[in-house]
This record gives C-alpha cells, structure tokens and sequence, in this order.
C-alpha cells in the first residue's frame, strides 16, 4: 500500500452481502487480486466482506497472495463468547485477521429490528477487539420528505458513539446509507451525498471535537456504480463508498475503485 497517510483516505468496501460460497469467493478474490494495479490503490483502500462461511477462504487468497484489499466482516456479535447460538464473536474474527465490520446495515436494523442500542453495543464489540467498525446510518424516504434528514443522522450517529473517546472515534468509519436509494438504481445526487456527509461530520464535532471530525471517514452507499462514484466521491467531506450489488462483479468493482482514484486525482 501507498504511503498516503490513514486518516482520510477513500476506504471502497465490497459489502457481498448473502452471495457467493466459498467456491465463488475464492474465484472473486483472485480475480480481483489479477486485475488491481499498484496504482488503483496508491491512494485509496479497499476492503471485501464476504458472508461468514467465506472469510476463511478468502483471508487465504488475499495474504498468501498479497492482494492489497483488507478484509472484512458483515455482522457480529456483541458479547466475544458465551451461549449464543447462531452468533459469531468478534474476538473470532478478529483471529481471522478481519480489519472491517459492518455495523447497523439498514438491512440489520429493518430485517432483524436491531436498533440503536444494539448497534451502540456492536460498535464498543468490533473496537474493543481491535477491528474497525463501518457504522451505516441514513433516513427513509418518509423521513426524507419529512425533512427530517438531519434529525435522523444526528440521532443515529449520536447513539452509536455515545461514550466513545475522541481519540477512538476518529479512527472508525460511518457510511451514510440514504435508505431511499439503496436498491433502487437511482443514488443520491453529489450534492445530496456531500450535504449529508458535511452534515454527520458536523455531528461528530459536536460529539467530539474538531479533530475527530476532521479524521473521520464518512462513505457513501445507495446504488453505487462505476458512472455515478466519481462525482459523488469528489465531493469533500466524502471518503469512499460502501457498495452492494456492484461489487459482486469484479470488473464493475474494480471500476468503482478506478473512479474513486480519479475522484482523488
């Protein structure tokens, strides 16, 4: 990887959701692996977060083969043992190396009812084990429209950290997942997804302090592809994206990172 510092680099994470098995993951990897060049990633980073049942297979592609991509998780638990079947720890994927977790997915908290509590709890979980969370927040459409956009992320983004140094907190990842966009082919507009990004980073002051604000990284995610990352990614307070459905082909994955290098040029 590139000597540009940490804080602030574009981070363009491939969240595979529930797709591909471990034969599958193992061919993505590779492919992905064959087709990045040093400078797809000179001045950026990326990370892949396969399903479960696939870290394993993939952690042996990408360190064996030095493929510059981190590797991340979905999900976790919130306790590192104990009585919870169908769970997994964090402190277990933690041995497997993962670097990312993603925490409060929309599709967590509308699917499984995890609420603000349990992502707060999730958050404490991945950092307490060495990981970096990737805490997505973002509003419905109805909230939208209610103009209660600002109101949402705040709260959101309030609960999560509550009662994280600033220290800590500089060091994670929000991605902003406006709920109306994602899956629907039609993403926020540049000035919508640098007005929200602007707006969390706000909040992390508010919470924090300046220089917290200043060194977190904000993504975004809501039907990213390789036309439409390069202009919302050149906005300001935007430092990546979190993608789904694109980054299940590698080509258009490898695309998006490509654009998020021009964005930074």
């Amino acid at each position: 990887m590139s000597d540009v510092p940490l804080g602030r680099r574009p981070l363009i994470s491939g969240n595979w959701k529930m797709n591909f098995d471990h034969h599958e993951a193992l061919h993505a990897t590779r492919d992905l692996g064959l087709r990045l060049l040093p400078a797809d990633v000179s001045r950026l980073e990326v990370s892949v977060h396969p399903p479960f049942t696939d870290l394993r297979t993939v952690q042996s592609v990408l360190e064996p083969e030095g493929i510059p991509v981190a590797l991340g998780a979905q999900n976790c638990a919130v306790e590192d043992s104990g009585a919870f079947t169908g769970e997994v720890s964090p402190l277990m994927l933690a041995k497997l190396h993962v670097d990312y977790v993603i925490v409060g997915h929309s599709e967590r908290r509308r699917l499984f009812g995890e609420t603000d509590d349990v992502v707060r709890a999730k958050v404490r979980a991945v950092m307490r084990n060495g990981m970096t969370p990737i805490c997505c927040v973002g509003e419905t459409i109805d909230e939208r429209e209610a103009g209660l956009t600002e109101d949402r992320l705040a709260a959101q983004v309030e609960a999560a950290f509550q009662g994280t140094a600033s220290e800590a907190l500089a060091g994670v990842v929000i991605a902003y997942e406006p709920l109306w966009a994602i899956g629907s082919g039609t993403p926020a507009t540049p000035e919508d997804a640098q007005a929200a990004c602007r707006w969390i980073r706000g909040v992390v002051e508010r919470c924090a302090d300046p220089s917290a604000a200043a060194c977190i990284r904000i993504q975004y995610g809501g039907s990213v592809t390789e036309e439409t990352a390069e202009p919302i990614l050149q906005g300001p307070d935007v430092d990546g994206a979190l993608v789904g459905g694109a980054s299940l082909d590698v080509g258009a994955f490898v695309g998006i990172i490509r654009a998020a290098a021009r964005s930074r040029q």
